[in-house]
């Protein structure tokens, strides 16, 4: 027989089956299902985690993305397009794809340039010794041009396992002057890596040489508000300049060839338009047929 006086519907409702006290403070809000709005809360959480700034990424991408990618910023970056000539030149081998399965990291950049040359890796960027008549003071095989001193620094000490004979060349501003780096540029170089600005300006001085230059490597590390290389103030204008001056003509020959290091955006290299060799020839053709059609209406005319 059950004793004490009836509990009242409020009491009820605040106790559970197994006799126990609800855990809600307040016994007349319990929920009827999940919080909807904290449900949503952690689901937000969950998708942002690990989730590039840059929509998402690609370390290793092709050669036949790499080169999409980079016309596409260099038209856009400029406000030109590419004549169907000077694409016509242009072959994936021009840019420089990547080791696969190791990361394109700072401390990873020795061991991804050494491939590039092959068996004559160690004569090319390890070796310090002037050669006469070959080899010129002042004149890298590889130059990296990054967006910020501080990024430069981070990719010499990558550097170090190439730089014991033959040091590497600091072409940026922050605390150097150009002097020093004149002295410095007066014995052999194998590696220069530093900033667009400075670059430029020693090369105008005609301090630093580009005649042994093999490789410009162009750093794709974006820095804490997203900015790179292409995208920063000033910094991406200034690069450009540099580019279309001393590396673009060079680029278009074959002479030099091109390295995007550290990860390209995926929506970027998948929305480019591949650069398809086998459409240059089809182009050529519709175009001589067209000309020849205006010489034979030309030639009834007269």
């Amino acid at each position: 027989m059950a004793t004490g006086k009836p509990k009242s519907p409020k009491q009820n409702r605040a106790l559970r089956a197994d006799g126990k006290k609800s855990k809600f403070k307040n016994p007349n809000r319990i929920p009827l299902g999940k919080n909807r709005a904290k449900a949503k809360t952690n689901k937000d959480v969950k998708q942002n985690i690990g989730k590039p700034d840059n929509g998402g990424s690609l370390t290793h991408a092709t050669a036949s993305q790499q080169l999409s990618f980079f016309i596409d910023r260099f038209e856009s970056a400029n406000g030109v397009k590419l004549s169907s000539l000077e694409l016509e030149g242009i072959r994936e081998t021009f840019m420089v794809e990547n080791s696969h399965g190791l990361s394109q990291d700072a401390e990873n950049l020795s061991k991804h340039l050494k491939p590039i040359f092959g068996a004559s890796w160690k004569e090319v960027l390890y070796e310090g010794q002037p050669v006469e008549g070959k080899i010129e003071d002042g004149n890298p095989a590889v130059l990296i041009i990054c967006s910020s001193a501080l990024r430069a620094l981070e990719l010499l000490r990558g550097l170090k396992p190439l730089t014991r004979e033959c040091r590497a060349a600091k072409l940026f501003a922050k605390h150097l002057k150009v002097e020093d780096q004149e002295s410095l540029l007066k014995n052999r170089v194998n590696l220069a890596c530093g900033t667009p600005n400075r670059i430029k300006k020693l090369i105008d001085m005609d301090v630093l040489g580009l005649s042994r230059l093999a490789v410009l490597v162009l750093d794709m590390h974006t820095d804490a508000k997203g900015y790179s290389l292409f995208s920063l103030p000033q910094v991406s204008g200034e690069f450009w300049d540099l580019y279309k001056v001393h590396f673009h003509q060079r680029f278009l020959q074959g002479d030099l060839r091109i390295c995007l290091y550290g990860q390209v955006s995926t929506s970027d290299a998948k929305n480019a338009d591949p650069v398809d060799e086998n459409t240059f020839p089809a182009t050529q053709a519709y175009f001589l047929i067209f000309c020849l059609t205006i010489l034979f209406f030309a030639s009834l005319l007269f």
